[in-house]
Formats: C-alpha cells, structure tokens, sequence
C-alpha cells in the first residue's frame, strides 16, 4: 500500500493533513485514484509538488511507486 498525505490547503481545510493509503503501481494510479475519490482535487493537484519517499518532483506523471512508498502532495510555491 502507498501512503498518501494531503496537506490541508490542498483540501481547502483550515488545518491538519489527511492521510490515506491506496495499492496503486505508479503515479498516474494514485491520482487518477483521487480524482475518484475527490474530483474537487483535480486543480489543486495539477498545481501541487509531489515528494515521493522525500523526493521532490515537479512532473512526477509517469513514476512508479513501491508498495512502501509515501507520497505527499504539498501546494506549489511560486515566484522567483
């Protein structure tokens, strides 16, 4: 099972995170998973970084995942 975490503004909530777990085998699973789950969270993750077992990704579309891994979606900051 991959362990997903979701930061709190992702979930447009005023604290805390939720976690999850999902048995995906790559990237493209695990969202299209959530999508399912929460179709509110397309925007929200197409504007996210995503660190899979620390990892920081900026596309991380086609990665697979270890059924240990954990995967934390956090808002992207922008700017220079």
């Amino acid at each position: 099972m991959v362990k997903v975490v979701l930061s709190a503004p992702m979930l447009k909530a005023t604290e805390g995170q939720r976690q999850i777990e999902m048995s995906v085998d790559n990237f493209r699973e695990l969202t299209q998973g959530l999508l399912q789950r929460w179709p509110q969270l397309e925007e929200p993750l197409q504007r996210s970084a995503v660190a899979i077992d620390g990892q920081i990704y900026q596309d991380a579309f086609a990665e697979p995942l270890e059924a240990d891994s954990e995967v934390f979606f956090m808002p992207r900051i922008e700017g220079g």
